[in-house]
């Protein structure tokens, strides 16, 4: 639960880098408590809570996403990438499982500073 309370308190900071475990563990708490709105929204019928919640995380989703990025040396712009069907969504989560890289311009590697 630490790094989704992390990812949200650098909700709109789009510079760093951001470790493999942290996006992963970040997309999973996501998933989990959207299934528990979306749960809520079915058991009352509606679909207002699942829209809010996730317009809620938007943006924080796409920051922690460009500091992962950063922390494979990319710009966080490679996100557009999958916009372009089926292909470009098996690009990104290429790019999104890849290994840490050693200083970059986005900053320290964040495996040397723990």
């Amino acid at each position: 639960m630490d790094y989704f309370i992390e990812g949200l308190k650098k909700f709109a900071d789009f510079s760093g880098r951001a470790r493999r475990k942290q996006y992963w563990m970040f997309g999973l708490i996501y998933l989990l408590l959207y299934f528990a709105v979306a749960a809520i929204d079915y058991v009352l019928g509606t679909q207002l809570f699942a829209l809010i919640f996730s317009l809620a995380l938007l943006i924080p989703s796409i920051s922690i996403a460009t500091r992962r990025l950063h922390d494979t040396g990319r710009s966080g712009w490679w996100q557009l990438i999958a916009l372009i069907p089926i292909i470009g969504i098996i690009v990104l989560l290429i790019f999104l499982v890849q290994d840490s890289h050693a200083d970059n311009e986005y900053g320290p590697n964040p495996k040397a500073l723990v």
